[in-house]
């Protein structure tokens, strides 16, 4: 196994909103599916992108790899994530780690698309006014226009709540536009 590259990215987006919101109810995963979809699309609607469909191959990879990180302090990509299948192609990966019951799925997406505010629609990776891609990169796959196809999980430690996401195909294309 390779190592593991470690993100940043991901702990700066959890540490972001630190406001308790009570208890989340547990959901089913048919409700969460349909949640974290709508959650997505509500925003590449708002841009004029087509919809995501719903992967469940691409679910049960993201809820493997979320159990793991749950078990684990931090957020590391998961090497499977640049991995290119090829019948399918290449797949992309956003993470989120937050406290425990705190938020509801549509907030932790959310925590992605609120990087639109320093996101420019130029060529990958100059797309963020920070001068710095890793600052909108969930933002940038999540409206990537060639990506289709979406499939998410959440898997939970005592403390934390881990959500993956992993995108076909992925987005974040040296020299090409989000959208």
């Amino acid at each position: 196994m390779q190592p593991l590259r470690r993100i940043m990215t991901g702990l700066l987006t959890a540490a972001a909103c630190t406001a308790a919101h009570g208890a989340v109810p547990l959901w089913t995963p048919q409700d969460l599916s349909q949640r974290l979809l709508a959650a997505h699309n509500a925003e590449r609607a708002r841009l004029g992108i087509p919809p995501l469909k719903w992967s469940d191959k691409l679910a049960r990879q993201s809820l493997e790899w979320a159990r793991q990180l749950a078990q684990v302090e931090g957020l590391e990509h998961s090497d499977t994530a640049d991995y290119i299948d090829p019948t399918d192609g290449e797949e992309g990966e956003n993470l989120w780690r937050g406290t425990k019951g705190y938020y509801t799925p549509e907030q932790m997406v959310n925590l992605w698309v609120d990087e639109r505010k320093i996101f420019v629609n130029g060529p990958f990776p100059r797309n963020s006014t920070t001068g710095q891609w890793r600052d909108v990169g969930h933002y940038t796959q999540l409206i990537w226009r060639s990506t289709t196809e979406v499939g998410c999980a959440i898997a939970a430690s005592e403390e934390d709540e881990v959500l993956v996401c992993r995108y076909l195909e992925g987005g974040n294309v040296i020299g090409e536009k989000p959208y």
